[in-house]
């Protein structure tokens, strides 16, 4: 079986490759590997949660859960200067990628830590959780990650979701109205769904 990129330390050969990306009006540079999500460019998934998130109202840092090499948490930090935001991982490779992104970037209002979905902040709060989930870790594990989510999120707090139809993007909707009551389908795109479950 191959590896898959949320192994939490990647046994394959590293091999990065570099880039350059269009986000939200920035110019950025990336540099992904083999063992961590979409090596070659920026998956449309990520793409279309970046172009659809929205700041929250209420104050409070945001946290891109399972950042992979940091496309969605690095872009967010470009267009929200004066909110901090924090890169988590549960695999290393990808985690020190994504800091070597900040600082190729300059983005310096970043936070990074590994952690196994939400295990590294027991008592922390986020305005907001953004999240292309991996969905090839099993819906029971992508469930556990909305609930943990629930639980991290201050009032009125919100976490957004890029999920494909074909990949379980109704159940997921249905989740997430079981835990928050709500969850809209802010863009359809392609197949690829944005969902946002506001904590009320």
């Amino acid at each position: 079986m191959s590896e898959q990129y949320f192994s939490k330390q990647p046994q394959s050969k590293s091999n990065p490759n570099t880039w350059t990306f269009e986000l939200r009006d920035h110019l950025f540079t990336f540099t992904s590997d083999y063992g961590v999500f979409s090596k070659g460019e920026v998956d449309f998934g990520s793409r279309t949660l970046i172009d659809s998130f929205i700041e929250p109202r209420v104050d409070g840092d945001i946290l891109d859960l399972g950042c992979g090499y940091g496309p969605i948490g690095l872009s967010l930090a470009k267009v929200y200067p004066s909110r901090k935001i924090v890169l988590c991982d549960i695999n290393e490779r990808a985690l020190a990628l994504a800091e070597k992104n900040a600082k190729q970037n300059d983005i310096e209002n970043v936070e990074f830590k590994i952690s196994d979905r939400l295990e590294a902040f027991p008592n922390r709060k986020f305005a907001a959780v953004a999240t292309n989930p991996p969905i090839r870790a099993g819906k029971s594990v992508v469930h556990q990650m909305f609930q943990d989510s629930y639980e991290a999120l201050v009032p009125n707090g919100e976490l957004w979701v890029v999920i494909q139809k074909k990949q379980g993007a109704p159940s997921a909707q249905r989740k997430l109205e079981e835990l928050f009551g709500n969850a809209d389908i802010v863009v359809k795109n392609k197949g690829y769904f944005i969902l946002c479950a506001k904590k009320e």
